[in-house]
């Protein structure tokens, strides 16, 4: 008697743990296939940077860049970074325009150097959008250094220090890129800590 109820007990484990199964098995199933939130718009100057905006609209509500919005306001180049592009911009903070010598961006600012402005400017803007992979791909290519054509007209150097990116530019230091791909429905910006000085 008691092998008896022994046996329907285990047959009862069985019935319930056989029934079970694919109940787990759908789980699973279901669970791994769960889509992966995308991650959200990358943050510049506290404001998101979204992707379905333009530089212009995005750059604007960067507190990190208030000085080159108002130069680019100065340089008559709203309408130019807000057209289709696409544009690679190397955006220096306002921490990179503070060094400069003092008075450089008052000067700048000034309607009878426009022209000097503008060409400051555009040396921090490349045709095409290049990603920081696309960079990478370059300075790998270059067996170091990659050159960059500029709508100024002179090159930028890009090259690699471990996995960081830098900019030179003719008459200026080195740049790091700080945030890379900060990607814009008319190119893509990469934060730059200095500022990038033409011949």
């Amino acid at each position: 008697m008691q092998l008896i109820r022994s046996t329907a007990l285990l047959l009862a484990a069985l019935a319930v743990s056989t029934a079970l199964t694919p109940v787990m098995a759908a789980t699973a199933t279901s669970s791994s296939k769960t889509p992966i939130m995308a991650p959200g718009p990358v943050t510049v100057g506290g404001a998101p940077m979204y992707p379905t905006k333009n530089i212009i609209e995005n750059a604007v509500n960067s507190k990190d860049h208030t000085t080159l919005v108002a130069a680019v306001k100065a340089a008559g180049l709203v309408d130019t970074l807000s057209g289709p592009g696409p544009f690679t911009v190397f955006a220096p903070t306002n921490a990179a325009f503070d060094k400069l010598p003092p008075g450089t961006v008052d000067t700048l600012l000034k309607p009878e150097n426009k022209a000097m402005l503008v060409a400051v400017l555009t040396y921090h803007v490349v045709p095409g959008r290049l990603t920081a992979m696309d960079l990478m791909k370059m300075i790998k290519a270059g067996h170091g250094k990659a050159m960059l054509k500029t709508v100024q007209g002179e090159p930028l150097t890009v090259s690699m220090e471990g996995s960081k990116i830098y900019i030179s530019g003719a008459k200026s230091g080195v740049a790091e890129v700080t945030i890379p791909n900060v990607m814009q429905s008319n190119g893509v910006i990469h934060v730059v800590s200095s500022v990038l000085v033409p011949n």
